[in-house]
């Protein structure tokens, strides 16, 4: 099957894989968006057990999906891996932190002993939930804005500021793009409280934050999409790396079925949030979490794809990175490409255990029942 695919179709077919896990893994968001809700949605400490575990039923899916979206990179396209994880080292610890401090309190927010107490888990969970979608936003951000690195002959990677990443802040629409993910996550965490919580007050409080998340939201977001079309950006050809002015709209304009899907998205999540607070449904989190899965995919496509630099160096322009020159061998692409086959298994099989989990919604008796798991 893949054993006709050129070099370039291999990388290209890779990017897609890329980008659908880096678009399943920003709705499975929804747990780091619930998690910054715990106080505002949960009055009690009943309540808030009730929406930590909801959460705690999903958030191995969203850390899962965050390893096989580094792993799938590394393998795909390691001299990004060796060029981002060792050159802007320092936001990577950052957000690893966060998800490592994530696990913690999941395991360890009801054991017997437990002498920190739930608020400081509690704690730990909103971090989580605040600064690993803000920094992780505002790292992929820096695949439109660039980086600053450069590449000596061998490779290497010089970072040319002491921060090591963390000065991708200083760019706002870096920063717009982090900020989006952290409202959208908050917006789709009391979607999916609303759909999976047994409890009125819950989910008239659930309703209300949809609303208020949404506003922010749509206007970052609206900010970021509309400066992306209207930037330069970073192109190539043969005879290197170059600056073309509104690439990314180019992209989107020279590729009609990625415009499509990006318009889909936009609709869906649109829509998740209108059926939400006009029809009171509890159906929002599917439109809008496929509507984010659309979005996201769409805006990695443009990033990668039709002759774009996907990790940009705005110190040495002709370092930047593409998914032609930052690729594994061809052979390496081939074997891994077969590889690739099992993953609709592997998303029937997410499916069909996030339907049995959620087969009965969570209310107060069953948090009571002795012999149910507790987070």
């Amino acid at each position: 099957m893949f054993e006709n695919l050129s070099y370039l179709a291999l990388q290209q077919y890779w990017w897609v894989i890329i980008s659908l896990l880096g678009a399943l893994f920003v709705f499975l968001t929804f747990v780091q968006g619930g998690q910054t809700l715990l106080y505002t949605i949960g009055k009690t400490p009943n309540e808030r057990t009730m929406l930590v575990n909801t959460l705690g039923r999903k958030w191995e899916f969203t850390f899962t999906t965050l390893v096989t979206f580094g792993g799938a990179f590394f393998a795909s396209f390691p001299l990004f891996y060796a060029t981002s994880f060792g050159g802007a080292y320092w936001v990577w610890i950052a957000i690893l932190f966060f998800f490592v401090i994530q696990a913690v309190s999941y395991e360890f927010r009801t054991k017997p002993g437990n002498f920190l107490g739930r608020k400081t888990y509690e704690m730990f969970l909103f971090l989580n939930g605040a600064f690993g979608t803000i920094l992780i936003g505002t790292a992929v951000g820096t695949f439109f804005n660039g980086a600053q690195f450069s590449l000596n002959d061998m490779n290497n990677v010089n970072w040319e500021t002491p921060y090591r990443g963390l000065e991708a802040v200083l760019t706002f629409h870096n920063v717009a793009l982090g900020l989006s993910v952290f409202f959208l996550s908050r917006v789709l965490g009391a979607l999916y409280f609303m759909n999976s919580v047994d409890s009125p007050m819950i989910l008239e409080r659930s309703k209300r934050q949809v609303l208020f998340n949404a506003v922010p939201f749509l206007v970052v977001f609206l900010y970021f999409l509309i400066y992306l079309l209207l930037k330069d950006g970073f192109a190539y050809n043969a005879e290197g790396v170059y600056i073309e002015k509104y690439k990314y709209l180019n992209n989107l304009l020279e590729l009609p079925v990625v415009a499509v899907l990006l318009l889909l998205g936009v609709v869906g999540v649109l829509y998740g949030i209108a059926v939400a607070l006009l029809k009171k449904s509890t159906s929002g989190i599917w439109f809008a979490g496929g509507g984010t899965v659309l979005t996201v995919f769409a805006l990695f496509l443009i990033a990668g794809l039709n002759g774009t630099a996907f990790y940009p160096s705005a110190f040495e322009l002709q370092d930047s990175l593409t998914i032609e020159n930052a690729s594994s061998s061809h052979f390496t692409l081939k074997v891994m490409s077969y590889a690739s086959l099992g993953v609709p298994v592997v998303i029937a099989y997410i499916w069909w255990v996030w339907k049995a989990m959620n087969s009965k919604k969570i209310d107060e008796a069953e948090m009571q029942d002795e012999d149910s798991h507790a987070y």
